[in-house]
């Protein structure tokens, strides 16, 4: 916990002069999901207070917003931890980004899309394979959907998947077997990249919709598991 709180410190340049519990919250939302307070974490008010530079009251708010995301829960005389997820939230995040992922190349219209930030993702993620960083590779993927979400250039949906995308990465840390979860996607997120490159949105949703049934299942597998060991 040291570590993890020497390294929020440094956030604390991004707040400013103007800080927020909107943006302390935007820090912790992005510190849950890259791992550095993994689900089940007590979040020590005093210790992140101290380290971000805010008052009590600013940080409470800033627990109140990431609990109304889902991405911690309040225990009455415990405190705030991060979230554990059950199974079915696993299978409701991935029924959420399947209506929405495949709602977004479905209404893309006439090509030409502007894919650079996809095609950004997918070499980051070849680059991430080669250096065998795991959890880079899962990491690119997300940023590889948040891109794809990014083409229905729409603020409200880029909100509600920022915090679905948080969710899931909740999942992955349980999960915790990063090779064997994200390495068949590089290939499969290259076939989508193809895809909408030439043009062809059908054969990019059904390429994305198979994608997110596959990757349901394998990770509610081994979710399924690991909860019942940690049980």
């Amino acid at each position: 916990m040291a570590e993890q709180l020497k390294d929020l410190a440094d956030d604390r340049a991004l707040l400013g002069r103007t800080s927020t519990a909107e943006r302390v919250s935007d820090i912790l939302r992005s510190r849950i999901a890259e791992g550095y307070f993994p689900p089940g974490t007590r979040l020590s008010e005093d210790s992140i207070g101290g380290a971000l530079g805010v008052s009590r009251n600013t940080l409470r708010e800033a627990f109140r917003l990431l609990t109304h995301e889902r991405l911690l829960v309040h225990e009455l005389n415990r405190g705030v931890f991060v979230r554990v997820l059950t199974v079915e939230d696993v299978e409701d995040i991935y029924r959420t980004r399947r209506l929405v992922e495949c709602a977004v190349v479905r209404g893309l219209g006439e090509p030409p899309y502007g894919l650079d930030g996809l095609a950004g993702a997918v070499e980051e993620g070849r680059t991430a394979a080669r250096d065998g960083d795991w959890k880079a590779v899962g990491t690119a993927n997300i940023h590889f959907h948040r891109e794809l979400v990014a083409l229905a250039a729409s603020e409200r949906t880029a909100e509600l998947m920022r915090s679905v995308f948080a969710e899931l990465r909740l999942a992955f840390h349980v999960v915790d077997e990063p090779q064997r979860l994200h390495e068949p996607y590089i290939a499969r997120n290259v076939a989508i990249l193809e895809a909408l490159q030439g043009g062809d949105r059908e054969e990019a949703e059904g390429l994305l919709a198979g994608y997110l049934d596959d990757s349901l299942e394998r990770v509610v597998e081994v979710y399924r598991r690991r909860v019942g060991e940690d049980g």
